[in-house]
């Protein structure tokens, strides 16, 4: 498993240590145990070379505890995958297809406010907090809008006091 698909995933990592012989680890739904089909895979395969079994509550076709339960597993992972892969490439003909109109792909419409976001900034929330608040689904949305704040909106830069903002201004004249 590539360390990129464990980033910041303690524990996951903390359950992958401790799992062992006859443990049986039972998740809600598969989605929840990993980011990809083939991150999934990686992580079953692990719980299961610890000699540890492995169910899904959603999904009770997934029970690595029976051979059969595995093999299904094994086929709707490699059937998921392949989805995936269409999806993608149909996302990137249809990318194509409006690159070649005239027109250029910006992605998907805006569905968070920045303003409101740099409002929660500006009150000393966290991302994870903000993201929360406005319902958006992962801190990822909650930077790229703080990414694109105006540097002297709300008093400047994200980290940077009002006094040390002053110093660099005065300074910069200096230079």
């Amino acid at each position: 498993m590539s360390a990129a698909s464990r980033d910041g995933r303690h524990k996951l990592a903390l359950l992958l240590e401790v799992v062992g012989k006859g443990d049986e680890v039972i998740v809600t739904k598969l989605d929840r145990l990993a980011r990809d089909t083939i991150d999934m895979l990686d992580v079953v395969r692990e719980i299961g070379a610890k000699g540890a079994g492995f169910k899904s509550l959603a999904e009770p076709w997934c029970d690595t505890t029976t051979p059969a339960g595995e093999l299904i597993l094994t086929v709707f992972a490699g059937v998921a995958m392949f989805e995936r892969k269409r999806i993608k490439e149909r996302q990137r003909e249809g990318i194509q297809a409006a690159k070649k109109r005239g027109g250029v792909y910006k992605g998907g419409k805006k569905r968070f406010n920045d303003a409101d976001i740099w409002a929660l900034d500006a009150q000393g929330l966290g991302a994870t907090e903000i993201m929360r608040k406005i319902g958006a689904k992962s801190t990822s949305t909650i930077y790229r809008a703080l990414e694109r704040k105006p540097k002297h909106a709300n008093g400047g830069a994200r980290g940077v006091s009002p006094a040390a903002q002053a110093t660099n201004s005065a300074t910069a004249g200096d230079r």
